[in-house]
């Protein structure tokens, strides 16, 4: 099952009573704090996770229906590690 950020929104929205707009700008507004802040450091929630970035070295690609190679530059991105206590709630 997949989850859009329509339905984080809309779960954020119905869980604080809240308008659907002012919870479209607290998910933007967490979402861009911890895209920046993990540019330099890890960011930690407690008994949630945490956030860091990682660089993904430049690779050799291929398009598996022409079989044709390319190049796949580098490039940085962020990654969640999950707290164990979030692991036990979904084991």
């Amino acid at each position: 099952m997949n989850i859009t950020k329509d339905d984080i929104i809309k779960n954020i929205s119905k869980s604080t009573s809240i308008s659907s707009v002012q919870a479209r700008d607290v998910f933007r507004s967490f979402i861009s704090t911890i895209s920046s802040i993990s540019k330099s450091k890890i960011v930690k929630i407690n008994n949630f996770g945490s956030f860091y970035t990682l660089s993904s070295p430049e690779r050799i690609g291929r398009n598996p229906k022409t079989k044709e190679s390319y190049i796949i530059p580098k490039r940085n991105k962020i990654t969640l590690k999950v707290s164990n206590k979030v692991k036990k709630e979904i084991n």
